[in-house]
């Protein structure tokens, strides 16, 4: 489509994460589109709930929430209140449950906060004449939501939109990390490798325990099923730690190079001014470095919760 004031390309992408398309619709997410610099709100009137109706995400954020309660379970029940040590249980069960809670409301946060979603279906003549733009000015419209492209933006095939800064989609948190979910994404990839190197060393110590004195004074449980949750949770510890390990390293690399996992892959030459490493934590997690950095409360406006109990609009996510 071409207009006097301006040509706008219809971009498709190749990245094989982004190849199924999306219905166009009405009325979505509040959200800025950036277009060669120019910040512009744009909002529907309706207020949402960012939430992805697929089903295997679904699954996989359910069995990670199972297996942070299911290390909640071991090392509380069978690992702390047992111990003859007041002070030990006490210090140690403080210290682990605190961090599975910031662990699971940073899960919470990542899998419900809009990730950066471009609006659907703006890419039109009377939007596109508001823009104002210079004579041959280039925008992009992306054909599988008809949505104007920002920079950086890629089309997710799950979420089905555009994704302004879009790293990946990541089924355990059944969300798209991006632009204005990354800071909770970081952290509950650093809460959980916290958790699982204290799973891990709390069972190292409780095994040494029991094999100095009878089994049956270390646990409430028999022998037999001691040990078997502790070898389970030993396992599951160890894959946690390496993989949530591997990635909070891969994302504060990403973040200090001002680059996505996307543009990465597709070694895509960058088109826009880098940050500096400071510039860029700062820009994701928000101000100068503080304990705030690590709080996944921040921001949280807990009236919009309730929003949740309204009616609810077929497409991938709750609307109000």
């Amino acid at each position: 489509m071409h207009s006097s004031n301006h040509r706008l390309r219809e971009m498709e992408q190749h990245h094989p994460l982004l190849t199924a398309g999306g219905d166009v619709e009405s009325g979505s997410l509040a959200a800025g589109v950036m277009v060669d610099g120019a910040h512009t709100d744009h909002s529907t009137g309706n207020r949402t709930v960012w939430f992805i109706q697929d089903s295997c995400g679904m699954v996989c954020a359910g069995i990670t929430w199972f297996l942070v309660l299911y290390a909640e379970f071991v090392v509380n029940f069978v690992m702390l209140m047992p111990a003859k040590n007041f002070w030990y249980s006490l210090l140690n069960g403080a210290t682990f449950n605190s961090l599975a809670v910031l662990a699971l409301a940073s899960h919470l946060r990542t899998m419900l906060s809009d990730p950066g979603a471009v609006p659907k279906g703006n890419a039109t003549k009377e939007y596109m004449e508001r823009l104002q733009l210079k004579p041959g000015e280039v925008i992009y419209k992306c054909p599988k939501c008809c949505s104007i492209k920002p920079e950086r933006a890629h089309h997710c095939s799950i979420c089905k939109r555009c994704i302004r800064k879009m790293d990946h989609h990541c089924p355990w948190v059944n969300n798209c990390v991006g632009e204005k979910n990354q800071r909770f994404f970081v952290l509950f990839t650093m809460y959980i490798a916290l958790i699982s190197a204290h799973a891990l060393g709390l069972s190292g110590m409780h095994f040494f325990t029991c094999i100095k004195v009878q089994w049956n004074e270390c646990s409430d449980f028999s022998p037999g099923v001691s040990v078997l949750l502790l070898i389970f949770l030993c396992l599951e510890a160890i894959l946690f730690l390496t993989f949530t390990a591997v990635m909070f390293g891969t994302q504060i690399h990403s973040i200090c190079n001002d680059e996505t996992e996307i543009e990465r892959l597709k070694n895509e030459k960058p088109t826009w001014e880098r940050r500096t490493r400071w510039n860029g934590m700062k820009a994701v997690f928000g101000g100068p470095p503080s304990v705030l950095w690590c709080n996944p409360f921040t921001g949280l406006r807990l009236h919009r919760l309730a929003l949740l109990n309204q009616a609810r609009r077929p497409g991938s996510e709750f609307s109000v």
